[in-house]
C-alpha cells in the first residue's frame, strides 16, 4: 500500500483500480487481520496457562509487551523479537518470542538480525529466571535445557527458511514454464516462418512466372490482332494478368516479412477500382457503399474487399451477363456485405474451380468473429452475404 501514500486523495485512486485488484487487496488486509488476531489469542493463552499466582507486576507487564509485539511482527519482525526477549526471559511469552522469530526468518532470510535474534530466544530459554536458580542447576539439567533451546531456537528458523524456500521454488517453477512456453512460441514461429518463405518461393517462382508469361502473351496478342473484339480481349487479359501480379507480389511481400498484418491489402477504399475493373469485363455492377473506410478496422475493411471480389468473380465465371449490385452499410457496431445477381441469361462454359471461395469466405469471418450466408434467391439468382463486427 506504499503507492498509496505518495498520492494525497487515496479514494479516487481506489475507484479507478479494477475490481479484482480491489477486492485481492481487501482479501489481503482480512488474511493478515485475521493472522494477526490468531497470534495474539495464542500467545495470550501461552502465557496465561502457566502464569504462576506469585508473580511479580514487572514479570506480567513485560509479558504482555510480548504478546502486543504481535501485532507488528509483519512490518517489523526484528524489533518484535527485542520486544520478546524480556517477557521471555524474566516472564512467560515463550510462544509469542518463536512466532517473531519465525516471521523474521520469513522475511528476512539469513541476516545478521536472524542472527542475532536466534541468540537472544536461545539464551531466554536456556537461562532461568531469577539467574541464583540457573547457578543453582546441575550439569544435567543444564544439558537438557540447552538441548530444548536449540530446538526452542532453531524450529521457528527452520519453519521460515522453509517457508522462504518454497516460494522462491515455486516463482522459479513458474518462471521455467514461461521460460519453456516462450521457446516453444519462438521455435513454432521459426517454422511458420521458414514454411511462409518457402511458400512465398513457390508462389514467385511458379505462378508468379506463369503469371508474367501471361501477360506477356497478352500483349503480344493486342498488337498482332487485327479485329478490335481480338484487341479489348487481349487488354482485359493483360489488365487483369498484370493487376494480379502486383496482388500476388503483395501476398509473397506478406509472407517473406512474416506480417499478419492487412496494411499493404486492399480495402473498403477501393472498392470503386473493382467493381469498375469488372464492368470493363462485362460484368454490370451496381456499388453502394453506407460506410467511411477511415473507421474501419483494417482488417474488416479487407474482409470486405474480398467477400466483394470472390462474389463478383463467381458472378463471372457461373452467371455471364447477369446483373449484380454490391450493398455495404455499416451499422452499430457491424458491418454487413451483400452482393446479389439476377438469373444468367445462357449457361456459361465450364471453368475451372477449385471450390474453396466460398469455404475461404466463411473461415475469414469466423476468425473475426463474423457470420457468412451464400445460397441461391427465389428468383433463380444468388446472394452472398457477410457480417463482421467493427471491433475487430
Amino acid at each position: 500500500m506504499d503507492e498509496f501514500r505518495l498520492i494525497p486523495r487515496p479514494r479516487l485512486v481506489t475507484r479507478a483500480l479494477p475490481r479484482w485488484v480491489i477486492a485481492f487487496r481487501a482479501s489481503t488486509r482480512a488474511k493478515n487481520l485475521a493472522s494477526d488476531v490468531v497470534a495474539v489469542v495464542l500467545a495470550v493463552l501461552d502465557v496465561w496457562l502457566v502464569i504462576p499466582e506469585d508473580t511479580q507486576n514487572y514479570q506480567v507487564w513485560l509479558s504482555g509487551a510480548g504478546v502486543a509485539a504481535m501485532v507488528m511482527r509483519r512490518h517489523v519482525p526484528f524489533l518484535a523479537v527485542l520486544v520478546t526477549v524480556p517477557g521471555f526471559l524474566t516472564g512467560w511469552c515463550q510462544l509469542a518470542a518463536m512466532v517473531a522469530l519465525g516471521t523474521l526468518a520469513k522475511r528476512r532470510g539469513w541476516s545478521w538480525q536472524l542472527v542475532v535474534s536466534s541468540i537472544l530466544v536461545f539464551c531466554c530459554y536456556f537461562i532461568i529466571w531469577p539467574l541464583q536458580e540457573f547457578a543453582a542447576m546441575t550439569w544435567r539439567e543444564h544439558a537438557l535445557e540447552f538441548m530444548w533451546a536449540v530446538v526452542v531456537a532453531g524450529m521457528p528458523v527452520a519453519i521460515g527458511l522453509l517457508i522462504t524456500a518454497r516460494k522462491e521454488l515455486s516463482a522459479r517453477i513458474t518462471e521455467l514454464a514461461n521460460s519453456r512456453e516462450r521457446e516453444k512460441a519462438l521455435y513454432a514461429e521459426t517454422v511458420r516462418a521458414a514454411e511462409r518463405t518457402k511458400l512465398a518461393r513457390e508462389m514467385h517462382d511458379v505462378v508468379s512466372h506463369q503469371v508474367t508469361l501471361i501477360a506477356m502473351q497478352a500483349g503480344a496478342m493486342q498488337v498482332a490482332a487485327s479485329d478490335e473484339d481480338s484487341k479489348e480481349t487481349a487488354t482485359t487479359i493483360r489488365r487483369l494478368s498484370t493487376r494480379t501480379l502486383e496482388e500476388l507480389r503483395s501476398l509473397v511481400g506478406l509472407l517473406r516479412s512474416g506480417d499478419g498484418g492487412e496494411g499493404q491489402q486492399p480495402g473498403v477504399d477501393e472498392l470503386g477500382d473493382l467493381v469498375r475493373n469488372f464492368r470493363c469485363e462485362a460484368v454490370p455492377v451496381a456499388l453502394n457503399v453506407e460506410a467511411e473506410p477511415s473507421r474501419l478496422p483494417r482488417s474488416v475493411s479487407h474482409a470486405v474487399y474480398r467477400t466483394v471480389q470472390e462474389a463478383l468473380t463467381n458472378v463471372r465465371k457461373h452467371a455471364a451477363g447477369a446483373r449484380a449490385s454490391v450493398n455495404v452499410t455499416a451499422q452499430k457496431d457491424t458491418i454487413v456485405v451483400e452482393v446479389h445477381n439476377g438469373r444468367a441469361g445462357a449457361r456459361p462454359p465450364a471453368l475451372p474451380s477449385g471450390g474453396h471461395g466460398l469455404i475461404g469466405l466463411r473461415e475469414r469471418a469466423g476468425l473475426l468473429g463474423g457470420t457468412f450466408q451464400a445460397g441461391p434467391t427465389s428468383e433463380g439468382g444468388f446472394c452472398v452475404s457477410a457480417t463482421y463486427p467493427l471491433a475487430g
